[in-house]
């Protein structure tokens, strides 16, 4: 049987804080499946962690580096004008589902231009399914290569903030027009279908993102005085919550660190806080690290703590239980499908500082806990969240989808998610 060539899109590929994408990327080309990666601007070097990482940008297709040569562009767009039908509908679509004002329309219209340069690559390539991964300009992208060309295409939708500017982005119609909406939680889901048509709605399936379990090995408890935090040093990860719990910790367990990898615009603000609180011996700033060290930072941790305020659902989360560390976080959108409390870990509400700080002491003083909830933690891990097992469902909807038989299910047959 010939496998699809595919391509894949996102706004920056490869990303150090996006590494789930690369893995869902290797594993489908593991399984046969010709991957062209394509990324819409040129990432930054300090998002390259690592020989691989280098390596996987080096071999993506940059899109507006293509736009910025003239010639590129308009030879682009002329083989689209050739059926003038559809170039004008795709014209039109990208009017229509523009953001409010001027501004909006700016970028549909630029969007539409990548769109037509993209489009001809593809074509030239000879892929026959578009992939893209985080539904925002990217996806307008995909979904305007789309009308442009016929290309069958298809998203993963994420999630929080895409869903706190729906209409912005146009995610019903993206929902509409995909051949197939990839979801990565029942939350997400269920978000997604505020705003997609009924119609469409057994066209949105569950592909969780994934780790691969192997690469985590279990490790006996040590003294459960290392903590870790992996994620954007950003608002929405809630790591005053965090300071301040280490320091109304820091009494009872003085030997108690706390090491953060990761970095943001809220870094220097962050490391001046952790310096007035007299923390700095304490709490180290690592910055971005590669896949390989965050898993050497974690064979070397004994809880995992992400007081988050809004997520989708966590890889480093399933990262750290595939370590078998157990975690302390927030029940927010889809977390609590992964983390079940007081069996994988502990959940808290979110901005609730006694809340973390109780849980995460509780943890700390429990070491037969901190065993117990890390063999639960990998155990989920291994059955419903491992990179391989979900693009090889990933991979069957593409190739479902490309058959036009019946609609596939919310979950691969055998593995409906409790």
């Amino acid at each position: 049987m010939t496998l699809p060539k595919i391509a894949y899109l996102t706004g920056e590929y490869p990303r150090a804080s996006d590494t789930f994408i690369q893995r869902e990327v290797a594993n489908l080309r593991y399984l046969g499946l010709e991957v062209l990666t394509c990324s819409i601007r040129t990432t930054g070097a300090e998002h390259l962690i690592g020989p691989e990482q280098s390596e996987e940008h080096a071999r993506t297709f940059k899109v507006l580096d293509a736009v910025k040569s003239p010639v590129t562009t308009l030879r682009a767009h002329w083989r689209w004008v050739k059926t003038p039908g559809r170039y004008l509908s795709a014209l039109g679509l990208a009017w229509r589902t523009a953001p409010k004002g001027l501004k909006g329309r700016v970028y549909n219209l630029i969007y539409f231009v990548e769109a037509g340069v993209l489009a001809a690559k593809l074509a030239d390539e000879g892929v026959t399914h578009l992939h893209n991964h985080i539904a925002k300009a990217s996806c307008t992208v995909a979904m305007l290569v789309g009308a442009l060309s016929g290309l069958r295409w298809s998203f993963t939708i994420h999630g929080p903030d895409i869903f706190f500017e729906p209409h912005h982005w146009r995610i019903d119609e993206k929902a509409a027009r995909a051949a197939f909406v990839a979801c990565i939680s029942h939350f997400c889901r269920s978000q997604l279908m505020c705003f997609a048509d009924a119609k469409h709605w057994s066209k949105l399936h569950i592909v969780h993102c994934g780790v691969d379990p192997t690469k985590y090995a279990p490790k006996p408890d040590r003294n459960g005085l290392q903590a870790l935090f992996v994620g954007r040093l950003a608002g929405v990860k809630g790591v005053p919550i965090l300071i301040e719990a280490m320091a109304r910790l820091a009494e009872t367990y003085p030997n108690l660190t706390l090491r953060l990898v990761g970095d943001g615009p809220d870094r220097t603000a962050l490391e001046t806080e952790v310096a007035e609180r007299g923390l700095q011996n304490r709490v180290a700033f690592l910055g971005y690290k590669s896949q390989a060290e965050v898993a050497e930072e974690l064979a070397q941790t004994d809880v995992f703590v992400l007081p988050s305020f809004a997520e989708g659902v966590p890889v480093v989360l399933m990262e750290a239980m595939a370590a078998q560390v157990p975690v302390v976080t927030t029940r927010i959108a889809g977390v609590p499908e992964l983390v079940e409390d007081g069996v994988s870990g502990r959940l808290v509400p979110p901005g609730d500082v006694d809340a973390f700080t109780r849980a995460f002491d509780a943890l700390l003083s429990n070491p037969d806990q901190r065993v117990s909830f890390g063999a639960a933690g990998r155990a989920k891990v291994m059955a419903e969240y491992d990179a391989a097992t979900e693009a090889a469902w990933l991979s069957q909807l593409i190739q479902e989808y490309a058959k036009g038989g019946p609609t596939p299910g919310l979950r691969p047959e055998g593995r409906h998610q409790a």
